[in-house]
């Protein structure tokens, strides 16, 4: 089945032929116009009414006529072409249509003030056709000849990628969406999904990051978010001790979506010596269905037991180390009883305290409290001054990020 082209392009086709030629007597030897025989010119009219009257077949029929005349010059040759590109477009037969355009485009006839509209014209031929390789040719050559319709421009893009150019459209892209922010504007999700993809079918995973990063804050979509905090807890050197605050931003975007990542993340705050918290993702995991969510249940009920009993002498002896580390652990535990005041406040004792073995998890940890908080200034202040290589300061960038896209 022949595709069928929209309207606007053949009537943008149909007005482009409007005046295309008139019917001349031959020139003198002296003369250097242009010459039409009238043999040639004859059936070439009848071929421009019949475009006119959206008769399509006839002005095929007719061009060929007009051929059939034989030894046709150059500006014969290019009215034939012309007319029969447009004839082509009108019947939905992209082949023909590119191939005379082609041809159109070729000649020394076309008045360079043409150029433009031709060039509009099957570019979007092509692309709707379907032939994005020669789509995106066509339009780096109307952007060339002058050409400033920024929505066709904006093709070319997606022409680079559908013909597998993918270094061509992240070039392309990359400008496009440099010139946007440049000038204030907002990219495209559309566009920023392009740029990702092509990168990613490079193996640029800077410019993929970079650009993932770009979609999280602008269009904060959990497909987005989950992607994100996978990769990055995914890099090389990212440490391990790190994965409960995975789920803890997870959680926070709304992209904890599995039952063992919510057990997993139950026995990690075990092990850490936060049972509230623990009970918080077991009743997650529950919630999800998870398997060995009743067997874990009796261990947290345990734990979070004994912890209430101990807390005001645990608080006690964490103010009596010489390191602010048990008095940072032990405000993150009163953190997940909901007690944000408390548990934050004797963070700061810890972290000013000072003599901390990892100093970037204590702030790390205090900008997360803050958030839950809602301390929106102080946790931003408090995650920017993270800076470990580890893993914990692309956690804080990550958690700023997800504030601001709130």
């Amino acid at each position: 089945m022949k595709r069928a082209f929209p309207r606007t392009l053949v009537a943008a086709a149909l007005l482009a032929v409007s005046g295309a030629f008139v019917v001349v007597p031959a020139a003198s030897a002296a003369e250097t116009k242009p010459t039409l025989r009238a043999e040639v010119g004859k059936p070439l009219q009848e071929a421009q009414a019949a475009l006119q009257a959206k008769d399509y077949a006839t002005a095929l029929a007719k061009v060929g006529e007009a051929e059939k005349v034989g030894s046709l010059n150059p500006y014969e040759q290019y009215l034939a072409e012309r007319l029969r590109a447009l004839a082509a477009t009108g019947a939905n037969d992209a082949p023909t249509a590119l191939k005379a355009y082609a041809a159109v485009l070729a000649s020394d006839q076309l008045p360079a003030a043409d150029k433009p509209a031709m060039l509009e014209i099957a570019s979007r031929l092509a692309y709707g056709a379907k032939d994005y390789a020669q789509a995106a040719r066509l339009l780096q050559q109307y952007r060339a000849a002058g050409g400033g319709n920024d929505q066709l421009l904006g093709l070319l893009p997606q022409a680079l990628y559908l013909s597998n150019d993918y270094a061509g459209a992240q070039q392309e892209l990359a400008a496009v969406i440099a010139r946007l922010e440049q000038s204030g504007q907002k990219p495209g999700e559309i566009q920023l999904q392009l740029l990702a993809s092509s990168a990613a079918k490079q193996n640029d995973m800077a410019t993929y990051g970079a650009t993932l990063e770009k979609l999280v804050a602008l269009y904060p979509q959990p497909k987005y978010w989950s992607e994100l905090i996978v990769r990055t807890a995914s890099k090389p050197g990212f440490a391990a001790r790190l994965r409960l605050d995975v789920y803890r931003l997870k959680l926070a975007a709304g992209v904890l979506d599995s039952g063992d990542e919510a057990l997993d993340a139950t026995q990690l705050a075990i092990d850490a010596g936060l049972p509230a918290e623990a009970e918080h993702y077991l009743q997650l995991a529950q919630a999800k269905g998870a398997s060995g969510s009743a067997a874990l249940k009796v261990t947290v009920a345990k734990k979070l037991a004994e912890d209430k009993a101990s807390l005001a002498e645990g608080e006690k002896a964490a103010a009596q180390q010489a390191s602010g580390d048990a008095l940072v652990a032990t405000g993150l535990n009163y953190i997940g009883y909901g007690q944000y005041d408390k548990g934050i406040a004797l963070m700061q004792q810890g972290i000013a305290k000072g003599g901390l073995k990892k100093a970037d998890d204590a702030r790390l940890h205090l900008g997360y409290a803050q958030v839950l908080a809602g301390q929106s200034a102080a946790a931003q202040a408090t995650l920017k001054s993270v800076a470990g290589s580890d893993g914990s300061a692309d956690l804080a960038r990550l958690w700023t990020m997800l504030k601001t896209a709130r």
